[in-house]
């Protein structure tokens, strides 16, 4: 039965049939979506049709707003992504890997993640002022302490049989950091820098949201004060656009550089 084999767990199914169960979940949420404006069940103050988020966005796409809108929540979402990576790696991996490191990391990072990043908007305003630099960190502190303990699990996860194998075929201290622990745990740092990414994005609105006039997120609050929603979709899904090409840019990166991990 054709059933048996797509509700079977761990089966795989063809390209094909994948693409169409795809195309079938955005088409149930668009005919959704059309029943609820068209048939006139919700106001279009509270939900904007299909055609007039469309024409929204034609109409910033004509005079260049939407684009700066981007290109400003890609610099603030990559500068500060970026930024926390670069840290967050080779920390995290150290972290997982050696319990000196962890005891004197993990106490600060077990506390610092449970602090919404809202929370510290005020003390980054004072320290930091209201300008990029702020949105900037509200990215960084938003990703940083979650992809170092992400990263410290995928390094504690590695198993110290490949460790001592290494030491046993002669490698030194470094050798073994450098040729097998880090090449080990990069598959699970590549997934998790991929997650983190997502969290990234859904920390735009708030670190939009203080003394911005430029930004998707900008542009979301911007038009929520004149119930504009046909703009606010349009923000939400733009966002959701760049997600996903930033998503497929990981699975991208994993493969091409990362050829001897599975591909999942």
């Amino acid at each position: 039965m054709w059933t048996r084999s797509l509700f079977s767990p761990k089966t795989d199914i063809d390209k094909g049939t994948y693409v169409t169960l795809s195309l079938i979940s955005v088409a149930v949420i668009l005919a959704l979506w059309c029943l609820l404006t068209y048939g006139g069940i919700t106001p279009r103050d509270f939900l904007a049709a299909p055609h007039e988020v469309v024409q929204a966005g034609i109409k910033r796409m004509a005079n260049m707003s939407l684009f700066e809108h981007i290109w400003a929540s890609l610099v603030v979402i990559l500068s500060g992504f970026i930024l926390a990576s670069i840290f967050a790696v080779p920390i995290g991996i150290l972290m997982g890997s050696f319990r000196a490191v962890q005891a004197l990391i993990e106490p600060i990072t077990g506390f610092m993640r449970y602090i919404p990043v809202s929370a510290l908007i005020p003390l980054l305003i004072l320290w930091i002022g209201i300008g990029i630099e702020q949105k900037i960190m509200v990215i960084f502190l938003g990703t940083f302490f979650q992809q170092l303990i992400l990263i410290s699990d995928v390094s504690a996860r590695i198993s110290k049989d490949l460790i001592d194998c290494a030491y046993t075929l002669g490698a030194d201290r470094r050798r073994v950091v450098t040729r097998v622990l880090v090449p080990a745990c990069m598959p699970g740092v590549m997934d998790n820098l991929r997650v983190t990414m997502g969290w990234a994005w859904t920390y735009l609105v708030v670190a939009e949201l203080v003394a911005a006039d430029t930004g998707l997120g900008y542009m979301i609050l911007n038009a929520m004060r004149g119930l504009f929603t046909d703009v606010i979709l349009l923000g939400v899904f733009t966002i959701g656009i760049l997600g996903l090409i930033t998503d497929f840019f990981f699975k991208w990166a994993r493969r091409r550089l990362l050829p001897w991990s599975a591909d999942f």
